[in-house]
């Protein structure tokens, strides 16, 4: 997102005509989501993607297309990949639906691009509103509401979309596989909180990628995480017992993503004994333990990726 806004900042900046493509809404088995954007201006740049394939290259045909008119002008484009599709067809057989929404972006928008960037600049969280007049935006607006219907015809749509709220993953334990996730999360604009309660290893003197890290005592540790839908906590501590300690504090904690390192035996070892402490089977089950996808992997690396992924899979749920 930071990249499209700002690409289109730069061309308004050089008089450059520009149209932004955004994904409105999606049914089914479709190449773009909501929220996918694509910026592409009169001099033959772009930047972005809606999904790609032959429908985003035909797209951009039309986006190119409108910005040769003298006064472009709003529209939203449905497409259908199903093979049998009547109308609307895009060529493609992944039985889904989407519309893409079409913004001409001139002069009289600069202020409100110049918002939206600064915002992601200062990571101030706000609110896109899209509809079939144009976008506003709104500093500070982060209660959203999603649209059943987002759109109700050719003539009328709105999808809102929320910026600059940022997914936190708190890592515990900054051993080898502490280090490889904190790198690899990173990548996926996850901001990485890393703690250990053992002072001078090497592994947290490495890590680079992580933008927070501090040793800690393991005994008092859910006050380091917030509650809310943007906190991702994995535990990876050095022993079992402080896996055991760490993860009783985060049971009746509400946050997006848990999870613990560690084989099924060392899992049902470590259950057993909170069941006896009285925590349900049913909050137990929340745990994502053992960690990550099975991919059999081994490396610390591939244990990063299956769990990246897992993270990822929970995120777009």
């Amino acid at each position: 997102m930071k990249e499209t806004w700002k690409f289109i900042q730069d061309k308004l900046k050089t008089n450059k005509k520009v149209i932004l493509l955004v994904v409105i809404d999606n049914d089914g088995s479709s190449p773009g989501l909501p929220g996918f954007k694509m910026a592409v201006a009169n001099d033959g740049t772009m930047i972005g993607s809606i999904g790609g394939g032959q429908t985003e290259y035909r797209l951009v045909e039309k986006a190119k297309k409108e910005l040769g008119k003298e006064y472009p002008q709003i529209s939203i484009k449905k497409e259908v990949h199903r093979p049998d599709a009547d109308e609307d067809s895009s060529g493609m057989i992944c039985s889904g639906e989407q519309w893409i929404a079409f913004y001409p972006i001139s002069d009289a928008n600069s202020e409100i691009v110049s918002s939206i960037n600064i915002s992601i600049e200062k990571e101030e969280k706000g609110m896109i509103h899209f509809n079939q007049d144009g976008f506003t935006f709104n500093v500070g607006e982060t209660e959203h509401h999603k649209h059943q219907n987002p759109v109700t015809s050719a003539e009328e749509w709105q999808y809102n979309e929320v910026i600059c709220i940022k997914n936190h993953l708190y890592i515990f334990g900054a051993g080898h596989v502490g280090l490889a996730l904190s790198d690899i999360a990173s990548r996926f604009n996850f901001v990485v909180h890393i703690f250990d309660n053992r002072k001078g290893i090497n592994t947290m003197t490495m890590n680079k990628s992580a933008q927070f890290k501090e040793v800690i005592d393991y005994k008092n540790v859910d006050n380091h995480v917030p509650d809310g839908d943007n906190s991702y906590v994995v535990i990876m501590t050095f022993g079992h017992k402080s896996d055991e300690m760490v993860l009783q504090q985060f049971l009746n904690k509400s946050i997006r993503y848990l999870g613990m390192m560690g084989s099924q035996k060392k899992v049902d070892s470590i259950f057993k004994n909170l069941e006896k402490e009285r925590f349900s089977r049913e909050v137990l089950q929340k745990v994502h333990a053992p960690i990550g996808l099975e991919i059999n992997s081994q490396t610390p690396d591939e244990i990063a990726i299956s769990v990246v992924a897992e993270m990822i899979a929970n995120k777009n749920k």
